[in-house]
């Protein structure tokens, strides 16, 4: 079917391949990856850029002597291909499948677990080090794209490489994008850098000139100081960020062109010291559609080949928050939207229409854009902050320090809460009921459904204090269960009564307990279901009367069982001295596999039907 791919099982079937013969297999490749992950879904624009890019590493490089560290990670497939998981895709993020991530247990090729961003210098330097120390002889390659490099891990990385002046490799693969467009000082000064493309030209020239006599040779390689300064006369001032951090810069290089990847990475291979390789990819390139809208091809579902993603009729729950945030505008000019880079995902690209004087995208920079807010609430703004749940824990210090020790009116809207599915353990949003339980001076909620969510964004709006409302990934969904009013602080909500057994429900688990009910009552067990929506403040009151009239409480929670919900409310129990048990269901204290959520609800006990038969066994 495939001209050369069909030949390819490992790194070493492509070394002897021709430039030529990497052109088609590259094209073969981009066809693979196109049909195969239109059927699974996965992150295909992303990989459709890096595809020539790939085959120079692994022609170049002898992995997994040599260490190829991605970052995040969507952009590993064309890796996993060539080192012998090609014949997986089929399973590509399903349950018990392939990752869509790199993973050490998956393969040696595999360096580094990754998924989040910023990550691959750290970690390549950290590899580097440990080879220096034990004298061992193999080349570290970190790649990192032109969105991940602005994120303040990998400037720090950057900062500490430069000092250490080890043999290090970085490929900044430059695609001007991330998940939507990237935004920053950073970014503009890698377009300044491909505007004013004559440094990789004039240092050749510059080193061509000086190495054509063995004297011209010597006074290379010793009079650094020379050689920099006849280069600087050359080059413009805005290459000169990464040689001023001591790392030797080439720069920008055609991406797609497998001939001069292959030369510039020899080179760099023979440089001493970091050396960091500019490269500039087409993100979705060599498919039309993902060509034309690289950020709607980032991350897909499945999809027909032929007609590409077609609009869903269906609104997310991002979405919904989206919209109520801009109506909620209107009325109010002091909020203000901050996000780290991801405003499409979560609704925010609404908000940055409407209202693009109050709308602020910080990048990559979780823990910025915490303090920022601060910083914005400090002076009397309304900040709302929309970021995923599991990328929020890198601003957790910023959460306790900046923002609850003074009490500042910051609302974190935290997308993807709880189990989101086929991106596995580095997305999943399972711990933020339990990192956010001990943080002082914070109110935190989370709806039924979404008509309550947007409740809560009212309510968040009159509350001069910290606030988070966490919500999962998915469509919007109403349970027309319960009441749909303004939503006092702190209270719980009977949906429906029962007299066997009491069950407290948090979230999106309100949505699972009506379900399990329903099963239950098959086997004459009526039990109370209650929308249990804020982790704090609790409602005693409430929880009074449930321990003096309930022998037995069961509490439900898509976040890890340790610290979270089920913890709050035993802590309740046992402070009271109440002689009640207490029945706690969430995921258990291990990391999540990936794979489609149905599945996974399964597999953690979260599904209706397994909270139902834990329930009966009580």
């Amino acid at each position: 079917m495939y001209k050369y791919l069909d030949k390819v099982n490992c790194p070493e079937d492509i070394k002897n391949m021709t430039n030529e013969e990497l052109d088609i297999l590259a094209k073969d490749i981009r066809k693979f990856l196109v049909k195969s992950v239109s059927k699974t879904g996965g992150h295909l624009a992303s990989n459709l850029g890096v595809v020539e890019l790939t085959l120079a590493l692994h022609k170049v490089f002898e992995s997994p002597k040599d260490k190829i560290v991605w970052d995040v990670g969507h952009q590993s497939y064309v890796h996993k291909i060539l080192t012998g998981r090609k014949d997986s895709f089929e399973t590509l993020r399903q349950f018990e499948g392939l990752s869509g991530f790199p993973k050490e247990i998956e393969s040696p090729h595999d360096i580094f677990d990754t998924g989040h961003s910023s990550t691959s210098i750290s970690v390549g330097l950290g590899i580097a080090c440990a080879r220096d120390i034990k004298k061992e002889k193999f080349d570290v390659v970190s790649v990192i794209g032109d969105g991940s490099i602005t994120g303040g891990m990998a400037l720090e990385a950057l900062n500490n490489l430069g000092y250490l002046n080890t043999d290090m490799i970085i490929i900044l693969n430059d695609n001007e994008m991330s998940i939507d467009k990237n935004v920053g000082a950073m970014s503009r000064h890698l377009s300044s850098i491909i505007r004013n493309s004559t440094m990789n030209k004039v240092k050749d020239e510059v080193e061509k000139i000086f190495t054509v006599t063995s004297a011209g040779n010597l006074i290379y390689k010793t009079a650094s100081k020379v050689k920099d300064s006849i280069v600087s006369q050359f080059t413009p001032q805005q290459c000169e960020l990464f040689e001023s951090m001591g790392i030797k810069y080439y720069g920008p290089i055609d991406g797609h062109n497998i001939k001069e990847l292959i030369e510039i990475l020899n080179k760099a291979k023979k440089k001493r010291g970091p050396v960091l390789l500019h490269v500039i990819t087409k993100k979705g390139k060599g498919y039309k559609y993902a060509e034309e809208h690289p950020d709607k091809y980032h991350g897909v579902s499945k999809f027909d080949i032929k007609e590409g993603i077609q609009p869903s009729n269906s609104k997310s729950i991002s979405v919904a928050v989206g919209e109520k945030l801009v109506q909620m505008s209107a009325k109010d000019d002091k909020i203000v939207a901050i996000t780290a880079a991801m405003p499409s995902g979560t609704g925010l690209d609404l908000f940055q229409r409407a209202y693009p004087e109050r709308y602020y995208d910080v990048g990559i920079a979780e823990q910025h854009a915490v303090t920022f807010s601060a910083g914005l609430a400090k002076e009397g703004m309304k900040p709302y902050f929309a970021v995923y749940s599991t990328f929020l824990q890198r601003g957790y210090d910023q959460i306790i320090h900046d923002v609850c020790i003074t009490k500042k009116n910051v609302t974190f809207l935290i997308d993807r809460a709880g189990l989101v599915g086929n991106d596995g353990e580095t997305h999943h949003g399972m711990f933020d009921l339990s990192y956010l339980n001990i943080v002082p001076n914070i109110t935190v909620m989370a709806p039924k459904d979404t008509q309550e969510l947007e409740l809560m964004l009212e309510l968040s709006a009159e509350l001069n204090e910290p606030v988070a409302i966490r919500y999962p990934r998915g469509n919007a969904y109403y349970l027309n269960k319960g009441e749909y009013k303004k939503i006092e602080v702190g209270k719980y909500e009977i949906i429906e009564e029962g007299k066997d057994i009491a069950i407290l429900a948090i979230g999106n688990m309100v949505k699972h307990a009506l379900e399990a009910k329903e099963m239950l009552l098959e086997d004459n067990i009526n039990p109370t279901i209650i929308n249990a929506r804020f982790l704090k403040p609790m409602d005693e009151k409430l929880l009074h009367e449930l321990c003096t009239k309930y022998k037995t409480i069961v509490t439900i929670e898509d976040n890890i069982i340790s610290g979270g919900f089920g913890s709050r409310i035993n802590n309740f129990i046992i402070d009271n001295n109440y002689n009640v048990k207490v029945e706690n269901i969430a995921v258990s204290e291990k990391f999540i596999d990936h794979g489609n959520i149905d599945s996974l609800y399964e597999a953690v006990g979260l599904s209706s039907k397994c909270i139902a038969s834990k329930i009966k066994k009580i």
